[in-house]
């Protein structure tokens, strides 16, 4: 997804959220909160979300993998302002997902980022089984 969509910037689109404190090292010059500390935010908001569906309980020797990650971003975010980090599967395919995430500060949308995992074993990607599918299922953002 190269743009966001305005849905996208509404809570209630999302299943899952989790608050994670900004810091002050997470700043730049200009006072804003700095690219690479946007995407650690991002990071922290999946892997709890990961953890919410199971994750860390795969299978023996199955493990995720992240393929690729695409941050949009809308609005300068502050320091010492909490960020909530949203989350949902936007997609669904054979062996890989996508996790769709929106950052907030004080109730207004500040970034976003889609995330695609391919689960994997030994021998590479591996179809995503039933169980997990049902799981990711569950977590589908609301698009209205």
């Amino acid at each position: 997804m190269s743009k966001y969509e305005n849905w996208q910037l509404s809570k209630a689109s999302y299943p899952y959220s989790t608050i994670t404190q900004t810091r002050f090292g997470d700043m730049d010059l200009l006072g804003h909160i700095n690219n690479v500390a946007m995407a650690g935010l991002f990071e922290n908001g999946r892997v709890r979300f990961n953890h919410s569906l199971g994750m860390a309980s795969l299978s023996e020797g199955e493990r995720w993998l992240i393929a690729a990650v695409q941050i949009n971003y809308i609005r300068e975010a502050h320091f010492p302002d909490d960020a909530e980090i949203c989350s949902g599967i936007s997609r669904i395919g054979n062996s890989s997902w996508d996790i769709l995430s929106a950052a907030f500060q004080k109730d207004r949308c500040v970034s976003t980022c889609t995330t695609t995992l391919v689960l994997t074993d030994k021998q590479g990607a591996k179809q995503i089984g039933a169980n997990l599918r049902a799981a990711l299922e569950q977590q589908m953002v609301r698009i209205a």
